[in-house]
């Protein structure tokens, strides 16, 4: 119980969302507690005792007159100390009430649907204003309104009367800023002459947690038994790119042990926040890192001793997704049956899935290749090119000559080509002399590498978060079926 959905500010330990199924695995959370409590011994114990128990004095003068004259040391319990926290109304006089309280507002709220329209999301709040349709779709300072995205928010708030008093829709629950993110919220008051929009930022509250996991069939099954976001499992693979492929290199029983933020506004989830430190164990082989902003504005991830994750060429250039971890795992037979198609590699995903740059470059070749079908070539420094073939169109304005950056959108997945099935093959050449781009790109130098005047800051940044990952790889090695659980 101590440690199920535990968030603490950073960057306290807080083991939350362990890959356990509470209902299906009533004894591994027992096990979980004991072991948890025998990796942090007296330390959590003391600090545990030291929170939940008030002094004397505090506790007394939270007690009834009547209660301290009894027993002055006895701690009265919680909910009275709810009940005392309410005020009791004393007696008014009649020519003291000057005016009635403010009214609390009715509120009700729906979720926007697929297909939905203006007119049916107020329709199901109750609101039958056409002038308030009209406002709307005129109002430029409503912008916001005109996308309609599923699964976000809307509320309204009507008064005694029944009469309208605003409209809230709670378009982006959870928007990335220099800071710890916002929620940004269109709000239409009524007033006398009819409606003002007006676009409103609350900050969103940031969590710490963390959380554990085997894989045994691909990463996003893992990390949904540990319970941890779609957005931070993305970022796993991303931060991570340039030392694990994802997309073809998982082997069943890698670990990876994980810290990182959720957000909320209001005490409701607002969405996920930043990885802020990963440990992952492919084939063996250990890879960690660790985000680091100097300056509190920009940042990027490094490893544990101060590497730069950055590199050069990026592994893939298919973004890792829940749909891209299905389709990578496949092999496509008959793929490799032509002269020439045998020095890349091959990445199968649905028909119109994004392909991006593995590194800076310029278009050197765009259109139709014999079996390649669409290909987009593009060369890089060191008479390094790399080619992207059977895509099923191209980045619109992509042209011969043009720059382009790492991660840029170049074109999209297809079945163009002697393909048998919708795939990307990917190659990389050093002087048109094909190697593999797997062994390619891990081999290639890194972005530039952490400033020395930043070396004892990054230590002491680094340091809780090692201590986080050390105690989960511990926990992680005492209870292994807390990270086996089989898929039911």
């Amino acid at each position: 119980m101590l440690f199920k959905n535990h968030k603490t500010p950073k960057p306290a330990f807080a083991p939350s969302a362990l890959p356990l199924s509470g209902q299906q695995e009533p004894r591994s959370g027992l096990v979980i507690g004991v072991v948890i409590s025998s990796v942090l011994v007296l330390g959590l114990v003391a600090v545990a005792l030291g929170v939940m128990q008030p002094s004397n004095m505090a506790a007394s003068d939270r007690l009834s007159g009547a209660e301290k004259t009894n027993n002055p040391d006895q701690v009265a319990p919680e909910q009275t100390l709810v009940l005392n926290i309410v005020p009791v109304p004393a007696p008014v006089e009649t020519a003291a009430v000057e005016q009635a309280p403010e009214a609390t507002p009715f509120i009700t709220e729906t979720r926007i649907r697929s297909g939905d329209t203006l007119a049916t999301v107020l329709k199901r709040l109750d609101i039958s204003d056409g002038d308030l349709l009209n406002f709307l779709t005129r109002e430029p300072k409503a912008r916001s309104v005109y996308k309609l995205n599923v699964g976000r928010t809307v509320q309204a708030a009507t008064n005694d009367d029944g009469d309208l008093m605003w409209v809230r829709y709670y378009h982006t629950p959870n928007a990335e800023t220099n800071g710890p993110g916002v929620a940004k919220t269109l709000q239409i008051t009524a007033t006398k002459g009819g409606f003002e929009a007006e676009e409103l930022q609350q900050p969103l509250e940031t969590h710490v947690e963390v959380a554990v996991g085997t894989i045994r069939s691909s990463l996003f099954a893992a990390t949904d038994i540990a319970g941890i976001p779609d957005g931070i499992t993305m970022q796993m693979a991303d931060v991570l790119s340039n030392k694990v492929d994802f997309l073809r290199g998982l082997r069943v029983g890698d670990q990876f042990r994980v810290v990182y933020e959720t957000r909320t506004i209001g005490g409701r989830h607002a969405g996920a926040g930043r990885v802020l430190a990963i440990e992952f164990i492919n084939g063996g082989k250990t890879y960690n890192a660790v985000w680091f902003s100097p300056d509190g504005d920009k940042g990027n991830y490094y490893t544990l001793e101060g590497e730069s994750l950055r590199g050069a060429f990026l592994r893939n250039s298919l973004k890792f997704s829940r749909i891209s971890s299905t389709f990578g795992m496949r092999k496509l037979p008959g793929l490799q049956a032509w002269s020439g198609h045998h020095a890349g590699v091959d990445y199968a995903a649905p028909t119109g899935t994004p392909i991006h740059a593995t590194a800076d470059g310029t278009v050197d070749f765009v259109g139709w290749k014999n079996g390649y079908g669409n290909t987009i070539i593009l060369r890089h420094h060191s008479k390094i090119t790399t080619l992207y073939a059977h895509q099923s169109r191209f980045a619109a304005g992509l042209k011969a000559g043009m720059k382009v950056s790492q991660g840029d959108l170049i074109g999209y997945v297809g079945s163009t080509g002697w393909s048998t099935g919708p795939h990307l093959h990917y190659e990389f050449r050093v002087a048109d002399k094909p190697i593999d781009p797997l062994t390619a790109t891990a081999n290639m130098p890194t972005a530039k590498p952490l400033a020395e005047e930043h070396r004892d800051q990054f230590a002491q940044v680094v340091a809780p978060y090692k201590q986080q990952l050390q105690v989960l790889a511990k926990f992680q090695e005492a209870v292994p079926e807390t990270s086996n659980v089989a898929r039911r």
